[in-house]
């Protein structure tokens, strides 16, 4: 089966192509789809479907998507549905490190340093037809960054599966565990 992973997140693009081995996982520019999808919508599950379902209609293939993001308790769920961009407005060309650097620089004194990383994903067919799926996984904010793998927080991640830090673990532990690896199993037990 031929899917269009609808995401520009070359990370993401890996990830999905690992889960999804026995599919062929096009790039959404190599489906013939540029441009982004204004993420307007407010919970995971409401993203991944905006963009599925645009990428499904412009390239006529059944198209992939996910939302995620990092969720921590002691501030009420933030960053969440605004992990990618939560600093813009602080370092608006270095985002990823932005990001991380806010998260610790508004942590700093809490005790509780529980969070969560939850996925929602959507498989939407040209005729509007979709599949969802949503994964988390738990763990806590680290005081400093651990490891150079991954991408986004996953250096601050603290894994409870793991018992170390998602920028510690290599891709295939990772994936075992991760919020989208287990989003993406729970969508693929559906196909």
């Amino acid at each position: 089966m031929k899917l269009v992973a609808a995401t520009g997140n070359m990370h993401k693009l890996k990830e999905m192509r690992e889960i999804f081995e026995d599919f062929e996982i096009l790039s959404a520019e190599e489906a013939g789809f540029f441009g982004d999808v204004e993420e307007t919508g407010e919970t995971f599950l409401e993203n991944a479907r905006l963009k599925a379902h645009a990428v499904a209609a412009q390239t006529g293939l059944p198209a992939l998507a996910d939302d995620s993001g990092l969720c921590v308790d002691a501030l009420g769920g933030r960053p969440g549905v605004y992990s990618a961009r939560y600093s813009a407005l602080f370092a608006p060309k270095g985002w990823t490190k932005g990001n991380r650097a806010l998260l610790l620089e508004e942590m700093k004194g809490i005790s509780d340093r529980s969070a969560h990383f939850s996925c929602a994903v959507v498989l939407a067919y040209p005729d509007g037809r979709e599949l969802c799926a949503e994964g988390r996984t738990f763990g806590h904010i680290l005081t400093e960054e651990r490891g150079e793998n991954g991408f986004g927080y996953d250096s601050l991640f603290f894994s409870d599966d793991l018992r170390k830090s998602f920028g510690e673990a290599e891709e295939a532990e990772k994936n075992a565990v991760s919020h989208r690896g287990r989003a993406m199993k729970a969508l693929r037990e559906q196909l």
